[in-house]
């Protein structure tokens, strides 16, 4: 068993301690053996420790401050440029500009991206995933200079961990109330109210239903972090992105 599985935590406090570069090169060695498609690896992954950069960076993320404190940003792109490219420069046809390969493109990003985090663990680093990174995409875009056929998919901080700021570990989902054996099995509503019931008996729900001034967890979902609103709003966001960055040509 891989004892970083079970010890993960997402890092928002960074020492300001760089990373060595032979210890991010096999971070990233790590990243390019996971599974892909077709072993196309359509992804790109753009390293960021550019203390300006970062800097621009920032605001797409909605100015969280451990994108400037921690040593390295990785972005995570969706990419059929480069493997497009290479078609071309050898006289083959790509028809790769399409939705189903961009969820190809997501599909590979999110496997390396899952292989950086394992070994950026198992080498004393920590990570924070950033979901910031598709609210606000064409800004990213913009910055990191995407060509047609990349788009960013998710990003990591990346760097070695304040001990004096260490979180705790997050509860998850009992194991039951995700796997299904064989075929799906839809949940009864006494089923949903078990699956859930450790998290909203929790004292961190308690503190959150308090400073909230709602009566519980779901409607903190659904009215304060994920607002239908937002949503919406995201959604034709990232999707005009994609046809921006030629996804939808076919």
């Amino acid at each position: 068993m891989i004892p970083e599985i079970f010890a993960h935590r997402s890092i928002r406090n960074y020492l300001s301690k760089p990373i060595p570069e032979e210890v991010l090169q096999r971070v990233l060695e790590a990243g390019i053996r996971a599974s892909n498609t077709g072993n196309m690896q359509l992804y790109s992954l753009i390293v960021t420790t550019s203390p300006e950069i970062r800097a621009e960076l920032a605001p797409c993320h909605f100015n969280q401050p451990m994108v400037t404190q921690a040593p390295a940003l990785i972005t995570f792109c969706a990419d059929i440029h480069r493997f497009s490219q290479w078609c071309r420069q050898r006289q083959a046809e790509p028809q790769y500009d399409n939705f189903l390969w961009f969820v190809n493109g997501v599909i590979d990003s999110i496997l390396a991206s899952q292989n950086i985090v394992l070994a950026a663990e198992h080498e004393g680093l920590g990570i924070c995933y950033l979901g910031t990174t598709t609210y606000n995409a064409p800004e990213i875009a913009k910055v990191l200079q995407l060509p047609q056929g990349v788009i960013p998919v998710t990003t990591i901080t990346l760097g070695y961990p304040d001990p004096e700021k260490m979180p705790p570990l997050t509860d998850r989902l009992p194991l039951e109330g995700v796997v299904h054996r064989e075929r799906y099995h839809d949940y009864t509503p006494e089923q949903i109210d078990q699956i859930w019931a450790e998290r909203e008996a929790s004292e961190e729900t308690a503190g959150l239903l308090a400073a909230n001034e709602l009566p519980n967890l779901a409607r903190i979902f659904t009215e304060r972090r994920y607002t239908g609103k937002d949503n919406l709003f995201m959604s034709r966001k990232y999707f005009e992105t994609l046809k921006q960055q030629g996804f939808f040509n076919q």
